[in-house]
């Protein structure tokens, strides 16, 4: 997919219902191509954004596709009921977005690197699938009935294995020749309320590495030869984004107490309308002008979400497993 939205400000998001907001507020209307629909279930609101023509990709830096993003603020907290309930809702949108036929064979694959907590999301949801492609190829009688053939890998990094994860995946869809392939990894936000309490899911698969700036190939229908379902949640945000944030509130602030007349205004008018960001990516030079945050509870954080994940995922891959109770099926 295209790299993260570029819009004047060049603020970094992998998320769909961001792009949409930010190129919105820039034109002040609704953009031709795009619609989105919203609905409400309890604590989630679940977004449905369609990229449909090539020129509305073009404007929103998303491939032509479908976009669900879940939205669950109460993630943050330790909510069992709402856990599950997020998860099969999850599991619900991955099913209609997959199309599994009764016979159909599904290969999972978690992005990222294990040994960063961040980038964890991947690996992590692969320890919790229930994997079947093995089973059911020696003893089938062993599960019964609702059981479809799945397998998951996590492949690790170029930095780790000196190979490009694309490269795998195409070895491994030429092997086991799975129907389509899911694949799991972290996501950078634009918005820190969206910190682990979003989840995207598109049609249109991924390019690891795009919202922290460092691309990879991507991994599409149009690349391996299958169709390819990215799951994603939004771990890190870069670090600009939040100075930035910052100093619109400040200058914001300030504005408002010194009214229209003041000469203050024109001041702080001046220097909110100029280009903050590059002063900002000046003061980031020592890091390499990226500098990407997260929270400190990041590690109960990707815990909980990535057991939520390969609930929803062994829910809909395998009819006879009911999200809420997938832990059952856990190795």
């Amino acid at each position: 997919m295209p790299e993260s939205i570029r819009f004047k400000r060049n603020i970094r998001t992998d998320l769909a219902i961001e792009a949409r907001e930010m190129l919105m507020g820039e034109v002040q209307d609704e953009i031709p191509g795009i619609t989105a629909v919203t609905e409400t279930f309890g604590e989630i609101t679940v977004t449905r954004v369609s990229v449909e023509t090539a020129e509305a990709a073009e404007r929103i830096g998303k491939n032509q596709g479908r976009y669900v993003t879940l939205e669950v603020p109460g993630l943050r907290q330790k909510n069992t009921p709402l856990q599950d309930e997020a998860s099969r809702c999850f599991s619900r949108e991955l099913s209609d977005l997959a199309q599994l036929r009764p016979d159909s064979s599904v290969l999972v694959i978690g992005l990222g690197n294990w040994n960063v907590t961040p980038d964890a999301l991947g690996p992590r949801v692969v320890e919790d699938l229930f994997v079947t492609r093995h089973v059911l190829q020696m003893e089938p009688e062993t599960l019964g009935e609702g059981f479809r053939s799945l397998a998951a890998i996590a492949p690790g990094v170029l930095g780790i294995t000196g190979v490009e994860t694309s490269e795998i995946i195409q070895g491994l869809v030429e092997k086991v020749k799975p129907d389509i392939l899911i694949a799991v990894d972290a996501l950078a936000a634009r918005s820190l309320n969206r910190l682990h309490t979003t989840i995207q899911l598109a049609d249109t698969g991924i390019t690891p590495g795009s919202g922290v700036g460092n691309k990879r190939s991507a991994i599409t229908r149009e690349a391996i030869g299958i169709p390819v379902i990215a799951v994603g949640v939004p771990t890190v945000v870069d670090a600009v984004t939040i100075a930035d944030d910052l100093i619109n509130h400040l200058l914001g602030e300030i504005m408002h107490e010194a009214g229209e007349k003041s000469p203050v205004h024109a001041v702080v008018r001046s220097i909110a309308e100029g280009d903050k960001r590059s002063v900002m990516e000046e003061v980031l030079k020592p890091y390499g002008g990226r500098l990407m945050v997260t929270p400190k509870d990041i590690d109960t954080l990707v815990e909980d979400v990535s057991r939520l994940i390969a609930g929803g995922i062994n829910a809909a891959v395998h009819p006879a497993v009911e999200s809420n109770e997938a832990g059952k099926y856990l190795h």
